[in-house]
């Protein structure tokens, strides 16, 4: 297996990638932007999701393709984020026709990053009126960034994001098959659990990196009985949670085999992740499939695509928490302050 070029999902042709990102309330938005409305569906296995349109992406509902997908930090208010997304592509004359109208189609997942030591003034702590969520603002902002290359780490939905005594941040990852089929994904990284083995560097994923993309260290030389504690982000209270992904293919799929590809997707995030799907993750894949490649046997191709689809997340998940960069009021260190150079 090569990563494509850019090892981003925006490898995936058809894809296109924006942030936005408010620093002082270290929160922010990702919009996965389809240049063509794309096949979609999705996978909710966490116990605290936040979501928007999700139930529209089930094989059996009518409409079958999306014009974009939204990941949110700030919990039910960062569902906002989609609106702003949906005005703007409203403007540009994007949506699912019904007669003369169109209505874009926008689905969205949050992660919950409001007690992260960012300045959320628009959270009510006390008796009073909040300020307007950032939120719809971002998701415009975002959309307007999109682009074939785009930041990770500390950035857009994983602006704010933590895992068990690690920050978390936005990770991306691209594979291509022998046939041709572009596989990427993209993760917002807000784990209830730890990305990294035990105390070590070491990464749960670390099976199927590809060269160094998160350090190459592979797994520790030895498990002693402790590497595999589960070690969560409870002090006693969960700091909250959620990892929140995109799958996406440029082969040709329905929208059951998309829901397929969502589902399977889960297994690289439980590779990556321990524990994963907790009751207060609200773990979630989204499946995208932009349809420029035929597949030679479709039904035992999707056994590779939705492999090779949970390794390429895996990665994509461990690069999130590698390239995590440090800001002011923490409450963990990123990978690399802890650990340094690898």
């Amino acid at each position: 297996m090569i990563p494509g070029p850019a090892n981003l999902i925006t490898d995936v042709p058809g894809l296109l990638v924006g942030n936005a990102t408010d620093v002082a309330a270290k929160t922010g938005v990702t919009v996965v932007l389809a240049e063509e409305p794309a096949i979609a569906s999705v996978s909710v296995m966490g116990g605290a999701p936040g979501t928007r349109e999700t139930d529209l992406l089930a094989p059996e509902q009518t409409v079958e393709r999306v014009d974009a997908l939204v990941l949110s930090g700030g919990s039910a208010f960062g569902l906002e984020s989609a609106t702003g997304v949906m005005h703007a592509l409203a403007e540009r004359g994007r949506g699912f026709a019904v007669g003369p109208a169109r209505v874009p189609i926008v689905p969205a997942a949050i992660l919950f990053d409001l007690l992260n030591g960012g300045e959320k003034d628009f959270v009510a702590t006390k008796p009073g009126e909040p300020v307007e969520p950032p939120y719809r603002a971002l998701g415009r902002k975002a959309l307007s960034a999109t682009s074939r290359t785009f930041a990770l780490g500390s950035v857009g939905a994983g602006a704010g994001a933590t895992t068990a005594g690690l920050k978390g941040g936005l990770g991306s990852a691209s594979t291509r098959l022998a046939n041709g089929v572009t596989i990427g994904a993209i993760a917002a990284v807000n784990a209830v659990g730890s990305a990294t083995v035990g105390d070590t560097a070491h990464f749960w994923a670390a099976p199927f990196e590809i060269g160094d993309e998160f350090g190459g260290l592979g797994w520790p030389p030895i498990f002693v009985p402790e590497a595999s504690a589960v070690r969560t982000k409870f002090a006693p209270e969960p700091l909250a949670a959620t990892t929140i992904c995109v799958v996406a293919t440029d082969a040709i799929l329905t929208k059951a085999q998309a829901k397929r590809l969502a589902v399977a997707s889960h297994d690289g995030l439980a590779r990556a992740l321990w524990p994963a799907h907790t009751p207060f993750d609200g773990d979630l894949v989204f499946a995208m499939a932009t349809g420029r490649r035929a597949l030679a046997a479709p039904d035992r191709d999707l056994i590779v695509l939705s492999a090779i689809a949970a390794a390429t997340l895996a990665r994509a998940i461990a690069r999130a928490v590698f390239l995590a960069s440090p800001a002011d009021k923490d409450p963990y260190p990123t990978w690399a302050e802890r650990f340094g150079a690898p």
